[in-house]
């Protein structure tokens, strides 16, 4: 799955427009990391707990805006987004957004990219981004 921030994909031709998707996750801190972050705040710098945690967030709500684009069965987002918001005290919302389209390659370098995924089953860092909601239902088998 080609995920983009941009408007089109170099190299490739947008065949379809498949529509808005978008995954969510709401998070929270659990106590240890937040008295550690709370800690380490007093001395200024950065929280890597917090920073484990955003990430974390950011990969789950991508790995929900992927399954949301292959089950209306695109190989690409494109204006791919982030938004994250404080929701309550200690809870955190992420989402991911973007266009699902199905795109197709028009340059010697996109074909070849493409089959190369196509062979791998996705881009070998989108690994990170897999999700395990059950309430999404299966993964499609295409």
């Amino acid at each position: 799955m080609l995920v983009v921030s941009s408007n089109d994909v170099p190299g490739y031709q947008v065949q379809a427009v498949l529509g808005e998707v978008f995954g969510v996750t709401v998070r929270s801190r659990n106590f240890g990391a937040g008295m550690t972050a709370a800690l380490r705040s007093l001395g200024g710098g950065e929280l890597p707990e917090m920073t484990q945690l955003m990430v974390q967030g950011r990969n789950e709500a991508m790995g929900r805006m992927i399954w949301q684009a292959r089950h209306r069965q695109a190989n690409a987002v494109v204006a791919f987004r982030f938004d994250c918001s404080e929701v309550a005290q200690g809870y955190t919302e992420v989402c991911a957004y973007g266009t699902a389209v199905w795109v197709s390659p028009v340059t010697e370098h996109a074909q070849q990219q493409y089959e190369a995924m196509t062979r791998a089953g996705g881009l070998p860092h989108q690994l990170q981004y897999a999700t395990n909601v059950n309430e999404h239902g299966p993964h499609p088998t295409h």
